[in-house]
């Protein structure tokens, strides 16, 4: 196999959620570029409508299924219903996340707690759970869990999300580790400060912004576009006897 070869997507079938905006977009856009069908997952239609038709209009092949991760059978349902349009899921982009609270942790309400978990973490788990098998019978697949730097270094501010992201990296390794018979290949992505819409109460404060810049090797904050390549690297099979991995993509802010 030619080395361009390695990064082709065609005839997979991928499921990204939180696609309507930000790292899920990019990711999204990204593997549809390099010919996977992508199903968009947000919990409102008409924004993942307009990603799905962009995509579209590019000359690549997207739909967009309306679910909130956090809701256990709307998470299941999002895979049977790829399932029964494309015939299978081969690629698993967990983007979809949330952070109703910001500041010291000791602001997090049972609800608020609860809220946290079950979709960045459990709701994950089971969306992953219901795709097992399909991806068992295609040969295997690659689940990328988006992660956080804070995931491995809690951050002020962010402090149950943190929780919730280091424990979605040990979440990644257990499906590595007990999925890989299947040949099924599960990796952890733990972004930076990235400039997006659900980091803006991060990037908008000049305090918070002026210490990431300053002790980031790279001197800048993340964009979109820099998450592109580590998803169609993680999911084809240029990342074949990769697994169990956490990618930083964070211009090297864990290194101060």
């Amino acid at each position: 196999m030619k080395a361009i070869d390695m990064f082709n997507l065609a005839g997979k079938v991928a499921v990204v959620t939180g696609a309507s905006k930000g790292i899920g977009k990019a990711m999204a856009e990204a593997l549809a570029a390099y010919g996977a069908k992508v199903v968009l997952n947000s919990r409102k239609q008409e924004d993942i409508n307009e990603v799905a038709k962009e995509i579209n209009e590019a000359g690549f092949e997207a739909i967009a299924i309306e679910a909130n991760i956090g809701d256990f059978g709307q998470a299941r349902a999002l895979i049977n219903k790829t399932i029964e349009h494309y015939g299978g899921v081969d690629i698993i982009v967990n983007n979809a996340a949330t952070n109703p609270v910001y500041g010291a942790s000791i602001k997090t309400n049972e609800d608020a707690f609860n809220q946290i978990m079950q979709v960045n973490l459990q709701g994950i788990f089971e969306l992953c759970k219901e795709a097992l098998t399909s991806m068992q019978e295609r040969g295997g697949g690659s689940i990328i869990n988006i992660s956080s730097i804070s995931g491995l270094k809690p951050e002020p501010g962010v402090g149950i999300y943190s929780v919730s992201k280091a424990a979605l990296i040990q979440l990644t390794n257990v499906m590595a580790l007990e999925w890989g018979k299947y040949n099924i290949r599960a990796n952890s992505v733990a972004p930076g400060l990235i400039k997006t819409k659900f980091s803006e109460a991060m990037w908008s404060n000049d305090e918070v912004l002026k210490h990431f810049t300053a002790n980031t090797p790279l001197h800048r904050v993340g964009t979109v576009e820099d998450l592109m390549g580590i998803a169609v690297y993680l999911a084809s099979d240029a990342s074949g006897y990769a697994t169990g991995g956490v990618y930083l993509v964070d211009g090297g802010y864990l290194l101060s």
